[in-house]
């Protein structure tokens, strides 16, 4: 009549870091440089560097007060720094860039604001295969 049933062995599961991407959500504030291997999406305030070697988005309440590198990056808030992206930069909505950008693409919406200095083509790619070597101390 009274019959125990056994429950299922319960497993925690992780994602696996290299499909995830970094969230900084809207009303958070990091101080510091973040540097990462993944995807990161930024819509809270970082107060420092960001640098990936994936693909950078700064959501449309974004803000970054520093530089930004990465192989792609898509601007939709705010950023006071320089921007580098090896393939495609997009600044979109009503984003606002106060510094240089160095790209190998340039997209720009006609609301985006762009304030500061554009280089872009195949001598930003060699640019930035040149700054990841290290050079030689010269004295």
């Amino acid at each position: 009549m009274f019959t125990t049933k056994s429950k299922p062995d319960m497993q925690t599961s992780y994602p696996q870091s290299g499909n995830a991407a970094t969230l900084i959500s809207a009303g958070t504030t990091l101080k510091g440089d973040i540097s990462s291997n993944g995807d990161l999406r930024i819509d809270g305030t970082v107060l420092g560097n960001v640098k990936t070697s994936a693909k950078i988005i700064i959501g449309s309440t974004g803000v970054v007060e520093g530089d930004i590198a990465g192989n792609q990056a898509d601007v939709t808030g705010k950023v006071n720094g320089n921007i580098r992206a090896t393939e495609l930069l997009q600044l979109r909505g009503e984003c606002v860039v106060s510094g240089n950008i160095y790209a190998g693409k340039l997209q720009v919406e006609p609301s985006a604001t762009f304030n500061g200095q554009c280089h872009m083509g195949a001598n930003v790619v060699e640019m930035n295969k040149d700054e990841q070597q290290p050079q030689a101390l010269v004295r």
